[in-house]
């Protein structure tokens, strides 16, 4: 097997992996602030332990540590949102949610880049906006977990869009590592602030310390690492289309594992379809445009 093949292959299983978040959001019984903070705590454990392995250097300058200190503030923002939108919701509902990061981020990214918003990107915008009113109409019972999807794929697009500028300049793994020092932090300071630290029991069931291990190991760390490193050899074009399929994984894993109770109206399949059909358009227009 060759590099591109190797990679393609790594790349789809750092996918799957991702979609495989929602299922463990669904099954772990706690709730989505102690879960993330779990979470970044052995994400990070594990990206240090991998960084001592390696002997690599991650020493960074005053400015990148408060960069990355701040922006994992936004990455925990984000996974809380994501967590708490599957918790009183659906695992598909919120990944279909979460797909919007496409709209998000082609309307934020020129604000903050302070660049032109392509009429392309407004177009695609507009479709996915019909598929979020399809599943809001059809889909009622579902409003709260369909607004903190909604707030978790801001919250996304915003740290992504950060994210593209710090990486320019900084090592992915380094900037992981500390964004997830961040989010520990931002989350242990308000968890102090709300009682909830000093009064937490550390005697979870076997299956949730099972579960969280997985979530901040293989789904986190390991995936990191993993899709960082097929970076180097495939194409943004090809990276794009295939991260696009995180939620068609994670919505045929939901319904595997929890079956009826993922079952949803033709409304909201509908939604779905549109959605997930302009995001997995926007990297062909994107590419055919960059031809012109």
């Amino acid at each position: 097997m060759d590099a591109t093949k190797k990679n393609l292959l790594i790349l789809h299983l750092t996918v799957f992996v991702w979609g495989f978040t929602g299922v463990l959001g669904k099954v772990i019984s706690i709730d989505a602030v102690p879960m993330v903070w779990y979470r970044v705590l052995i994400a990070a454990g594990t990206l240090f332990a991998w960084f001592l392995l390696t002997k690599k250097n991650i020493k960074i300058s005053k400015k990148q540590f408060i960069q990355f200190f701040l922006t994992g503030a936004i990455v925990a923002i984000h996974w809380i949102f994501f967590f708490h939108a599957i918790k009183v919701s659906t695992v598909s509902v919120t990944l279909v949610c979460l797909s919007s990061f496409t709209l998000f981020t082609a309307i934020l990214e020129p604000l903050i880049k302070k660049q032109p918003i392509q009429m392309g990107d407004i177009l695609i915008g507009l479709l996915i906006i019909l598929g979020i009113y399809m599943i809001f109409k059809f889909e009622g019972q579902y409003t709260l977990g369909i607004i903190f999807g909604l707030l978790a794929a801001v919250a996304s697009s915003l740290f992504s869009i950060i994210n593209s500028t710090l990486v320019q300049k900084s090592e992915p793994s380094i900037i992981g590592f500390y964004e997830l020092l961040g989010g520990l932090f931002w989350i242990t300071l308000y968890r102090f602030y709300d009682g909830s630290l000093l009064s937490m029991h550390f005697n979870l069931n076997a299956n949730d310390w099972f579960y969280l291990a997985l979530l901040g190991t293989l789904c986190t760390s390991v995936a990191y690492v993993a899709g960082v490193s097929v970076m180097r050899t495939l194409s943004a074009f090809r990276v794009a289309l295939i991260t696009n399929l995180e939620p068609v994984y994670g919505i045929l894993l939901a319904f595997i594992f929890f079956q009826n109770k993922e079952q949803m109206t033709g409304g909201f399949y509908i939604g779905a379809t549109i959605i997930l059909g302009s995001i997995f358009l926007y990297p062909i227009y994107k590419k055919r445009k960059n031809k012109l």
